[in-house]
């Protein structure tokens, strides 16, 4: 089983981000669940949200508290939140930034086997007009884990949004796909 902790704002689409990841998934044919945790429940307050994968059903319904995967929407959590807490050995860290791999490094608590970097609150602005970053990450999901393909990402992003801005919201994810920069560590 594949175990992913999404760590967002409210507002951002950690969420959907969560839920799409989970479809694109299902619609390779693999099993699925997908849910947030919320604290306090207004915009701008951290939020998490959990993804998991399998190829049997999924039994277990617990927070992810060891994942194998740990994406990072707004990267000023990284100085609030541990996000890298729990992370498994061998495990990998995608964050949103403009920041170089060393001062990512720097911020985390504990230094994951594989790092990707994007910046998807650019590509979001350039392609949605918004820094809604959601569906962007999940284009540097898609490439640093190799869990679902682009194709299925981009698939269950229009299924969520219709039309143009699914459209939109699609190419966000193929962007931010071929920006991913992805450090072996």
């Amino acid at each position: 089983m594949i175990e992913i902790r999404f760590h967002g704002r409210g507002g951002q689409g950690a969420v959907t981000a969560a839920n799409i990841l989970a479809s694109a998934a299902f619609l390779e044919g693999k099993y699925v669940q997908a849910f947030p945790f919320f604290g306090v429940e207004r915009r701008g307050a951290p939020v998490t949200a959990f993804t998991r994968i399998d190829e049997k059903p999924i039994r277990i319904k617990t927070q992810i508290y060891e994942p194998d995967i740990v994406v990072v929407l707004d990267p000023s959590l990284l100085e609030t939140v541990d996000v890298t807490a729990g992370l498994k050995e061998g495990g990998i860290v995608i964050v949103n930034t403009e920041k170089s791999k060393d001062e990512v490094l720097a911020s985390l608590k504990k230094k994951p086997a594989k790092l990707a970097l994007v910046d998807a609150t650019t590509i979001a602005l350039d392609v949605l007009g918004l820094p809604i970053t959601n569906t962007a990450i999940l284009g540097a999901v898609a490439k640093a884990t190799g869990i679902v393909t682009l194709e299925h990402v981009q698939k269950a992003i229009k299924d969520v949004f219709s039309g143009s801005l699914g459209e939109k919201n699609a190419k966000a994810a193929e962007e931010a796909f071929n920006k991913t920069t992805i450090y072996e560590l």
